[in-house]
């Protein structure tokens, strides 16, 4: 049976471990077994070979064979003047190559300045005693104890929670925080199963007590490294064509100096005359100069993308990004802000534009507000000096909202109902000046048959009844279908000496509120400029279809795609994925894993596109890794995407990859 499918107990059982841990004993055995808690770094090539490399490509060797021809005419005859040229033949093979490498080195610097510098840490039972130590000392059967704010260094089986939501962005891609229980599930997917928190996640609310059961290479994280690392890089377009050049450049001066040798011959020359006339003839067809003008060309390039916020780590990038026709991108972050933020609000008489609350509007139904400020498991950090919210991001996009159209009043907290993921709802208990009060926030299938009545946009309260019941469930689906997250917030007051379990009773609904990450405002236009220079853009998201399709609408990408989720993909042979993506099909994938994401690619590459794809998690590297061309993330970008990648956006923003495609078509312009 699968770990998740085993009972707390049983899990701890199958790892010979307990609820207090491991003995530190046993664990010094464990981790002699089984390896330091440790990621391979992605495989980088060593900085000699990459240096080598740019004296050896195809291009080069032509030109070095042409400076040995050279050199060995002017052996034969010094006056000839052919050692001059095998000089500057070699001069443009050594500062070509070294402008190269140093360009590429500099980007890498700028890379390894991205890089988090603080040293991991968890907090582990040994021996029945918590203790915190480094991560690379976790082996499996440790018990560690995680709470909001902390990053899963392992793959864990959960044996306690209470309110625990993770961020699963990094891995899965779906930018909604997800819940997570002890209790066991038959779910065969281990990215969805709710009892297992993998490494690379994060806990933004609650906490709980965990089992490691994988560690290092051999957790899910490290298995989208693994397939990083196999997927071969592939040459760009221009690579593909200097190739292509330098092998009809050998043949035709070849060709030629075969050609004179023969007409010589014939002519009666003597042989080594004419033999080194036929070598400068070859010499002098090897265009010299090509090498330092496209490597110039590129780098000049390279310099103006930086500008634009497009950090080129190959120069070859630069010129396949002008010769891209399409673009796989994510959504989070990339076409959207990775913000959440409360957009909608519905009340009893109808729905409401948040934007245009103001102080007096939101007095009237203050208890909607207040709501938003106080339920909640969010807490207030210190960080550089400055005061941040820490948790969940929807709480924290409801406290903003509150905050900014109603001052906030002393209700200090009595009580919590927190969050389960089986009732989908919390409640808080508060002390306000006439008396306490229970704020109730979740789905709205689990807070509203728990009201008996609900509040309209005057403030006043009406019975909900059959019509209004399903008006309200009418509004919630369709706020759902325009890529919306909705949730439910009620009141009540609470009596001294009413019964805890009474307290979620004959609620009063103040509100159903949508909740969306807006789309970047500069992307509409970025797409609306990709469609007109004949460049496809295709979403590959590993969030819900529903909010794909809604942001796909937002922007302008798609008016009726055909959403293609993972389920479906990997039920498609090749041959059918090649015709889904069809440039007659407004199609986007959903619910995507790495492999999956990596497929389209291979998919479009198949069908002689050049890919230019985006990513900022782990899940998103492999793909990354087979384009034509990879862009990374470089704010929210984790270390492996970083490192798969041939460009890095400094800024997040899909609109600085229409420029940098914009200066590639320049140079690929300038290059022809």
């Amino acid at each position: 049976m699968r770990i998740s499918q085993l009972s707390p107990d049983e899990a701890l059982a199958s790892l010979r471990s307990s609820r207090a841990g491991l003995a530190s004993a046993e664990a010094r055995r464990r981790l002699a077994e089984f390896g330091p808690n440790r990621l391979e770094e992605v495989r980088r090539t060593p900085l000699a070979l990459r240096a080598a490399r740019q004296f050896t490509h195809l291009f080069a060797l032509v030109l070095w064979v042409a400076a040995a021809l050279a050199f060995w005419a002017a052996a034969r005859d010094p006056a000839s003047g052919m050692a001059t040229l095998g000089v500057a033949i070699v001069g443009v093979i050594l500062i070509n190559g070294a402008f190269s490498f140093w360009q590429e080195y500099r980007a890498e610097e700028a890379i390894a300045a991205l890089k988090a510098i603080l040293p991991h840490r968890a907090i582990v039972l040994r021996d029945g005693v918590a203790h915190e130590l480094p991560i690379e000392l976790l082996v499996p059967g440790d018990v560690i104890l995680v709470r909001e704010g902390d990053d899963v260094p392992a793959d864990c089986r959960l044996i306690e929670a209470t309110a625990l939501r993770v961020n699963t962005a990094t891995v899965t891609g779906e930018s909604v925080p997800q819940p997570r229980s002890a209790e066991p599930t038959d779910e065969p997917e281990l990215l969805a199963a709710r009892c297992l928190l993998l490494a690379g996640t994060s806990v933004v609310a609650g906490e709980g007590r965990a089992l490691v059961y994988a560690t290092g290479m051999r957790t899910e994280f490290g298995r989208i490294v693994q397939l990083t690392q196999a997927a071969g890089e592939a040459p760009s377009p221009l690579q593909r064509e200097i190739a292509r050049l330098s092998r009809l450049v050998s043949l035709a001066a070849a060709a030629l100096g075969i050609v004179f040798f023969l007409i010589g011959q014939a002519i009666g020359l003597p042989f080594w005359a004419n033999f080194l006339f036929a070598i400068g003839v070859i010499v002098a067809n090897v265009p010299e100069g090509l090498l330092p003008t496209v490597t110039l060309a590129l780098a000049m390039a390279t310099q103006r993308m930086a500008k634009r916020n497009a950090l080129v780590r190959r120069l070859p990038a630069a010129e396949a990004l002008g010769a891209a026709t399409v673009i796989v991108t994510d959504k989070t972050g990339t076409l959207t802000e990775n913000r959440m933020t409360a957009v909608r609000a519905f009340f009893a008489d109808g729905a409401r534009d948040l934007a245009q609350f103001d102080a007096a509007a939101a007095a009237r139904v203050a208890p909607f507000f207040e709501c938003a400020r106080h339920c909640h498991s969010v807490r207030e950090v210190e960080e550089r000096g400055r005061t941040r919210l820490l948790g969940d991001p929807t709480e924290v996009a409801l406290i903003e909202m509150a905050d900014r159209v109603l001052p906030a009043a002393p209700m200090p907290r009595v009580d919590e109902i927190p969050f389960d993921s089986d009732r989908r709802r919390m409640a808080t208990l508060h002390r306000a000046r006439d008396g306490r009060v229970l704020y109730c926030k979740g789905a709205p299938e689990s807070v509203l048959p728990l009201a008996a009545q609900a509040l309209d946009s005057r403030g006043e309260t009406v019975p909900i009844d059959a019509a209004l019941r399903a008006r309200l469930a009418a509004a919630a689906d369709e706020m759902a279908e325009h890529g919306l997250r909705v949730l439910a917030l009620a009141f009540r007051a609470v009596p001294e000496g009413l019964p805890r379990e009474d307290f979620e009773r004959d609620l009063v609904l103040a509100g159903l509120v949508g909740l969306a990450d807006p789309p970047r405002p500069e992307v509409p236009g970025a797409i609306a400029t990709c469609r007109s220079a004949g460049i496809r853009v295709i979403m590959v998201t590993g969030d819900h279809p529903q909010t794909a399709r809604a942001i796909a609408r937002q922007i302008g990408l798609a008016q009726a795609p055909v959403v293609v989720t993972g389920a479906q993909l990997a039920r498609m042979t090749d041959a059918q994925l090649q015709l889904a993506l069809d440039r007659s099909e407004e199609v986007l994938f959903a619910r995507v894993t790495a492999d999956q994401k990596m497929r389209v690619v291979e998919a479009l590459k198949r069908k002689g596109e050049v890919v230019a794809a985006t990513g900022d998690g782990v899940n998103d590297a492999p793909a990354l890794k087979r384009a034509d061309i990879g862009i990374a993330m470089g704010v929210a970008g984790t270390d492996v995407a970083r490192e798969a990648a041939d460009m890095v956006l400094l800024d997040d923003n899909f609109a600085s990859i229409v420029a940098a495609i914009e200066e590639g078509r320049a140079v690929f312009q300038n290059i022809r």
